[in-house]
């Protein structure tokens, strides 16, 4: 194994990584922003208001992207293990 599959491996798994984990993130910031901005407005100081709306809405991100984010993982995985008999010598 040279360089360059050590190289273009770690910059697929953080590649894969971001790709997985940009809906939950962005949707906790998209949730996190309007609830934080309500509750400036209104004065509202309660710790749970902020997160469960987040948690809430992350949960149905998982739901509506967990098939793609699942499917995306296995084909790195297999991408991987596919690679393995060429690695090894």
């Amino acid at each position: 194994m040279n360089e360059l599959t050590v190289l273009e491996v770690m910059k697929q798994a953080i590649t894969v990584g971001i790709e997985v984990s940009a809906p939950l993130l962005l949707a906790s910031l998209v949730v996190g922003t309007v609830v934080g901005v309500l509750m400036a407005a209104t004065q509202i100081q309660e710790f749970t208001l902020s997160f469960v709306p987040k948690l809430f809405a992350m949960g149905v991100v998982l739901l509506l992207a967990g098939p793609w984010m699942l499917r995306t993982l296995i084909a790195f995985t297999i991408n991987i293990f596919q690679r393995l008999p060429g690695v090894i010598r």
